[in-house]
């Protein structure tokens, strides 16, 4: 009995000190729709050029989607309104004309996991150089962060068919609602429906010495692309037409370095569109260099929804993309 006493004794010391004394501070979890990002600065200065700086950079057109949407959506707050739940937004802005001059990225400050860029100066100017040193900083962060959420709400269900590990040996956290619609030697699709269309996942292999040369590298990756449209991606049935999916032959898509699963990878971002008939829609496509299996993997995601925005459904694409994992 003793000695359980004095157990006890142990574990309240434990838990209500630590820090040499300083009072541990708990944070609620951070709230907010996917890629939403609170501004908070006052009226004057959100109508005006500082405004206008942010929405330069945190706004900005994302790549690769049929129309123009921004990376970001922003919600101005002022900073009376900044209270109660507001603060505990995820992705945060803070502008003030201050004496005090000051910028940087601040973690966890009312909720976790958020980041907050603040900036503070005496004049509107200084204010624009802040946003302007930090933006493309803030926005990685911020993107990571956002794609952290997105994984981890994916994976309350997950799909337990398997067939990627079986044909591939990979894993991916697919969502149980996409279902395996056709799967070849070298090739998967899965998709799910959602209002007006469908969002679709695609993985096959290539040789390991594809894509080896820079000066061709696009024009490659479209044959690529166009080639397994060809074979397995088939459009509508028209008279006397030949249909499938293809790289929108009036936008060359943007290619961009990557690292995947601790490999190097090549994200590419673009238009699809069926040729000989109207349907088209954005493309995001990661190709990995997967050197253990002397192979370059390609896992690929698509949406059609005819008449909506659909910068936020090729986030989840991109965020289920990006859990893929090789099998040693």
């Amino acid at each position: 009995m003793k000695s359980f006493k004095t157990l006890l004794i142990l574990l309240i010391v434990v838990f209500t000190s630590c820090n040499d004394g300083k009072k541990q501070h708990f944070l609620p979890g951070s709230i907010g729709a996917i890629n939403q990002v609170s501004v908070v600065m006052d009226n004057e200065l959100w109508k005006g050029e500082v405004g206008d700086k942010v929405r330069e950079h945190f706004a900005a057109t994302a790549i690769g989607l049929t129309w123009e949407e921004p990376i970001f959506t922003l919600n101005h707050v002022p900073p009376k309104a900044f209270t109660g739940a507001l603060r505990n937004t995820r992705s945060i802005v803070f502008v003030k004309i201050d004496s005090v001059n000051e910028t940087g990225i601040k973690k966890d400050m009312y909720a976790t996991p958020q980041n907050i860029l603040v900036a503070k100066g005496p004049t509107e100017e200084v204010l624009i150089g802040h946003i302007e040193a930090k933006a493309a900083e803030a926005i990685e962060i911020f993107k990571k962060v956002e794609l952290e959420e997105t994984q981890k709400r994916l994976l309350k269900s997950l799909n337990k068919e398997g067939v990627l590990e079986e044909k591939f040996n990979i894993t991916m956290s697919v969502p149980s609602i996409y279902k395996v619609g056709v799967q070849k030697d070298n090739f998967v699709w899965m998709d799910r429906e959602i209002q007006k269309g469908n969002m679709n996942i695609i993985a096959y292999q290539m040789p390991a010495d594809s894509f080896l040369t820079d000066s061709t590298l696009v024009s490659d990756i479209v044959r690529m692309r166009d080639s397994i449209g060809a074979l397995y991606i088939p459009g509508p049935d028209v008279p006397n037409k030949v249909t499938h999916m293809r790289t929108e032959p009036a936008f060359s898509p943007s290619v961009f370095p990557v690292e995947i699963a601790g490999r190097k990878a090549i994200e590419v971002r673009g238009i699809w569109d069926i040729k000989n008939y109207p349907m088209a829609g954005p493309f995001v496509t990661y190709i990995i260099d997967d050197e253990k299996n002397n192979r370059k993997m390609v896992v690929e995601g698509f949406t059609f929804a005819p008449a909506t925005d659909k910068r936020d459904d090729m986030f989840r694409l991109e965020a289920i993309l990006k859990t893929i994992r090789f099998k040693e």
